[in-house]
């Protein structure tokens, strides 16, 4: 087996071992890497915590962003509770937000919500897999905010399509702002602030994209190794000849507010 050959075999192996629970991203550290967005999202969270009464985090993945944010907020809201629909990252959830005193609910991304009308004052999402606009202005008390960083359209698509090919324009166009915003004003939300940023990504070496690809499971459905291992050769051959694979994300942060009677 050759040098090259070696490498690339070990690289996949470790991108396939590293455990995917939970949003934390820090093992990506030194080997893949993306901006971020202007607005600060995890900061920003923190100081809508402390003025809100009771707030709800929507599909809060490990609960790693909420943990930091409740870490930084002058005081935090009593209750606070997050949704999680993953039953690993509902366990990790847990562990990590109870000492805080937050309540994780199992509850499946399209499901309605198991809360009642008018719950709370601050409804937050960072990542969702779709909002739920009905849902979340129903449990919105009236003057209450909506405050999350959306996925935005066409969002690593450089490495989506690398493995897919192109693809059609309503899959490329999906979770567009401007599309969210008509869905949240037909739910009765009024639009505060909608801002969106595309943003720079490398991926350093082929273990970055296999633990990416099997953790963020929308992007290539269906991925395994063995079912691209020569899109993956080809690529881990590319990185070390040409330097990282460039992707671009795409965010937007919305501030909606539920208008008061």
């Amino acid at each position: 087996m050759g040098e090259q050959s070696r490498l690339f075999e070990e690289l996949v192996a470790e991108g396939s071992a590293v455990p995917t629970e939970g949003w934390d991203f820090s093992w990506f550290e030194g080997r893949a890497g993306e901006a971020r967005p202007s607005w600060g999202y995890a900061v920003s969270l923190a100081q809508r915590l402390a003025g809100a009464t009771a707030a709800l985090d929507l599909q809060t993945g490990g609960g790693e962003v909420l943990d930091f944010a409740l870490g930084r907020a002058p005081k935090a809201p009593a209750p606070t509770v997050a949704t999680e629909g993953w039953p690993p990252n509902v366990a990790r959830a847990t562990a990590l937000l109870a000492p805080r005193g937050v309540a994780v609910v199992a509850s499946p991304e399209d499901a309605p919500l198991p809360f009642a009308d008018a719950a709370f004052d601050l409804v937050t999402s960072r990542h969702p897999v779709r909002a739920n606009w009905t849902e979340i202005f129903r449990v919105l008390r009236p003057g209450g905010t909506y405050f999350a960083q959306h996925v935005g359209p066409h969002s690593v698509f450089e490495l989506v399509e690398y493995f897919l090919g192109p693809q059609p324009d309503e899959v490329r166009g999906g979770r567009h702002p401007d599309r969210e915003r008509a869905d949240a004003e037909a739910a009765g939300l009024e639009i505060v602030d909608l801002r969106a940023e595309k943003l720079r990504m490398e991926f350093r070496d082929i273990a970055a994209v296999v633990h990416f690809l099997r953790k963020v499971v929308w992007m290539v459905p269906g991925f395994t190794v063995e079912a691209y291992r020569p899109q993956l050769r080809a690529l881990h051959e590319q990185i070390e000849s040409e330097g990282p694979f460039v992707a671009h994300s795409t965010r937007h942060l919305f501030d909606a507010r539920k208008p008061s009677p």
